[in-house]
């Protein structure tokens, strides 16, 4: 292929692409207005409820080496999933698959000059190469929130909190999603009560993590395959089903105490199964699900104390979660949270164009209204009004201006209000004062 198209002048190229329709690439997606508007919701809820606790936006570079997550993300992200290629010096590169090793890359680059605690947030696309499907796709954006310096129940419960709170403010109510929460050291512990090898412990949270995604029958067998003896796997069944298990935790204990003191508790419950894939976890870790099962997790973190030190810093104890923008969507979609208006126009005001003698005139009246701090759009040309006042309603404009010979003749202008179904003539002089009874106030 590249060899002919070498050897083919590029005009016979192009003649020859355009006969069929050029595609996006396999698992990424097309942001049409109205999905456009969706992902700038869920980035300005995370924007506005980050900072609402105090925490300040990061970013990093889209291309890291493969050594940053070689030893961090497990070796099924590593191998499978991490979109990796060659530099022209030979490093292996690859476009980052998530945000938290990038993350702790920055902190120990510069761990003497920071001021603790870390109280960090970052919106942005990441790559995994998966199989497409609902709820996944090899393109995504994250967010990403961390709090880095403090080892406690309570940064823990913070951490949760926020979740808990942007999943509130995004519209979704308790009885429709859960932030289900565990603790690796007391699941380490319970293992260790039941006879359970250290060196088989990681093992054995791969096989908790896939408890749901397996039948009952393969999910034994995988445990007994792991060399766990029937007593053991009894053992861990029962583990599995006790929902008092987290009162043997004080970092639980403690932590569900201030999440109930914040509000939140009933976005908040204890899951003895959420242990989470990735290896860096050590302490409370925790997902957010649909209370249907329907979709994969909405988000997930938890303690990784020892990430900073594993990427060349000091030991810095941190808790965080991400959450990418795929799955909360669907589950908003699921539940009819979302803003009616997602693919409207930001102008909410048509200036429209009655001939060409008064073009100008529509035109000067936009300028001003923008000057005003109102965003305005004017019909670009000349057409039936009818026309006009049918693209204002299917953009989704809540008032329409109209300057026909009879408006400029005494200097007024009529003002259509299309959410509350009325019309006036007003003097032009008046506009910018009832606009603001009519719109939003300025930005």
């Amino acid at each position: 292929m590249l060899k002919s198209l070498h050897s083919t002048p590029p005009w016979k190229v192009t003649l020859t692409h355009m006969k069929s329709s050029v595609q996006a690439v396999k698992g990424t997606r097309d942001y049409y207005p109205e999905e456009m508007g969706l992902r700038n919701l869920l980035y300005s809820t995370a924007r506005a409820v980050s900072e609402s606790f105090g925490y300040q936006e990061w970013d990093s570079p889209f291309l890291e080496t493969l050594d940053l997550y070689a030893a961090k993300s497990g070796e099924e992200l590593v191998k499978e999933q991490a979109f990796v290629f060659p530099d022209r010096g030979g490093d292996l590169i690859t476009l980052r698959p998530e945000l938290t090793p990038s993350l702790a890359r920055m902190v120990a680059q510069r761990q003497r000059q920071l001021v603790y605690p870390l109280r960090w947030w970052s919106w942005g696309p990441c790559w995994r190469y998966e199989r497409p499907q609902k709820g996944r796709t090899r393109e995504f954006f994250q967010w990403n929130v961390d709090l880095i310096g403090v080892d406690s129940p309570q940064a823990d419960a913070e951490m949760i909190a926020l979740a808990a709170s942007f999943i509130r403010q995004i519209g979704l109510q308790p009885s429709q999603v859960s932030i289900l929460v565990n603790n690796r050291a007391l699941i380490s512990s319970e293992l260790s009560r039941m006879g359970v090898p250290t060196e088989k412990s990681k093992q054995v949270f791969r096989l908790i993590d896939r408890r749901d995604k397996m039948s009952s029958e393969s999910w034994e067998a995988y445990a007994l395959e792991l060399g766990l003896n029937p007593d053991q796997l009894q053992g861990l069944k029962n583990l599995l089903a006790d929902q008092e298990l987290w009162r043997k935790s004080p970092d639980l204990t403690a932590c569900f105490d201030l999440i109930e003191a914040l509000g939140l508790k009933d976005y908040v419950r204890f899951a003895p199964q959420i242990v989470r894939g990735l290896d860096y976890y050590t302490g409370t870790v925790f997902e957010a699900w649909d209370n249907d099962g329907e979709f994969r997790a909405i988000l997930g973190g938890g303690r990784y104390d020892n990430l900073v030190a594993a990427v060349g810093g000091d030991p810095l104890p941190a808790v965080g979660f991400a959450m990418g923008d795929l799955v909360v969507s669907l589950v908003l979609k699921k539940f009819k949270a979302l803003p009616p208006d997602l693919g409207a126009s930001p102008a909410k005001v048509l200036v429209t164009v009655f001939d060409e003698s008064s073009l100008h005139s529509s035109f000067a009246v936009a300028a001003d209204l923008r000057r005003h701090g109102f965003p305005t759009a004017v019909y670009p040309e000349v057409a039936k009004l009818s026309t006009q006042l049918k693209y204002g309603d299917r953009m989704g404009f809540w008032v329409i201006l109209m300057l026909g010979p009879d408006e400029l003749a005494q200097d007024q202008i009529t003002i259509k209000d299309l959410r509350r179904g009325e019309q006036q003539t007003i003097p032009q002089a008046e506009l910018v004062e009832q606009l603001r009874y009519l719109l939003p106030p300025p930005a």
